[in-house]
């Protein structure tokens, strides 16, 4: 966790819950206008898809689930 994501949660800590309310669907609202699908990652995220996508990972729509012998190592 980056220095700064723990100060956040500090500083979310120290409201009373009806503010932490508040500061949540603010939060929510300032994620979901930056990236209202869901499509964007973070550069921790890129780099596991990256890892994954260099290790041999397999996208699902092209495994052959009737056969999946092939794909044994």
């Amino acid at each position: 966790m980056s220095p700064k994501t723990q100060q956040m949660i500090n500083l979310y800590e120290m409201l009373p819950e009806e503010e932490q309310d508040l500061a949540y669907e603010t939060l929510k609202r300032f994620v979901l206008a930056w990236d209202p699908d869901f499509t964007k990652v973070t550069p921790a995220e890129r780099e596991r898809i990256d890892r994954a996508e260099q290790s041999g990972f397999i996208p699902e729509e092209d495994i052959d689930w009737d056969d999946l012998s092939k794909y044994a190592e």
